[in-house]
């Protein structure tokens, strides 16, 4: 087995966080675990470092990001709108269009070297939804995918009413991941209506909460939700 092969994984929970001081954390982590990758190329074999992975959950004060690829038009609050709703909003580096973190969403930012898991993107987007998917499961309620369409979601096989419960949308780079899960627990579902979210005009959002009726204990979904991260990884969390 190559020594330089490193599956553990530094988990930190942020708690409540603002998302410019979190989107800097990750910057900072992607870069340190790129310039690792980088100077190895130049190093004798025996001289080689594994490079780290990191696991960050938390949640945002209400804030509006739109990723690259995104269109500003699915976004329908001017800027004094957004100051009387207290929020903020973001371009940012990341895939997918527009969406909305906020209290009560459990955010996922895995800063992964894939080097050290298997490289395929795919394989990732897949692992990093069927973790939500066994999550779910286990506070009783039924998700999946939609062909064609990034996340987790309700009514996903018959769809006469689907709803997305988790929106995805990551950056790799050499690699090496950044951004990547916010799942509804107990947010505010209201602030999705000033956005179209994720770019979809015709299927609905929803929540943990609001599909069970009852609150939910953000530590309780935590702590399922990166144990089968880690089962699906094959990550040593520390």
């Amino acid at each position: 087995m190559n020594p330089l092969i490193n599956k553990q994984v530094n988990f930190q929970d942020l708690g409540l966080l603002d998302y410019q001081e979190a989107w800097d954390y990750q910057e900072k982590l992607f870069a340190e675990t790129v310039s690792v990758k980088t100077q190895n190329r130049s190093l004798e074999p025996d001289e080689q470092l594994p490079t780290p992975n990191f696991l960050l959950f938390c949640q945002h004060p209400h804030v509006y990001t739109l990723g690259k690829s995104g269109k500003s038009d699915n976004f329908l609050l001017n800027e004094e709108a957004l100051e009387q709703k207290q929020a903020k909003f973001y371009r940012i580096n990341r895939g997918g269009d527009i969406t909305y973190h906020g209290p009560g969403q459990l955010v996922g930012y895995p800063i992964l070297d894939l080097d050290n898991f298997f490289t395929d993107i795919h394989k990732y987007m897949r692992l990093l939804e069927e973790a939500i998917i066994l999550t779910l499961a286990d506070f009783g309620i039924d998700a999946g995918r939609i062909s064609g369409l990034t996340g987790v979601w309700l009514d996903h096989a018959q769809q006469k009413n689907p709803r997305k419960i988790c929106a995805m949308g990551v950056k790799s780079s050499r690699w090496v991941t950044m951004h990547g899960f916010a799942l509804n627990v107990n947010t505010d579902l209201a602030y999705f209506g000033h956005i179209v979210p994720c770019g979809i005009q015709d299927k609905a959002v929803t929540s943990m909460a609001k599909e069970l009726g009852v609150d939910l204990r953000m530590g309780d979904v935590s702590l399922i939700l990166k144990e089968h991260l880690a089962r699906l990884f094959g990550m040593k969390l520390f």
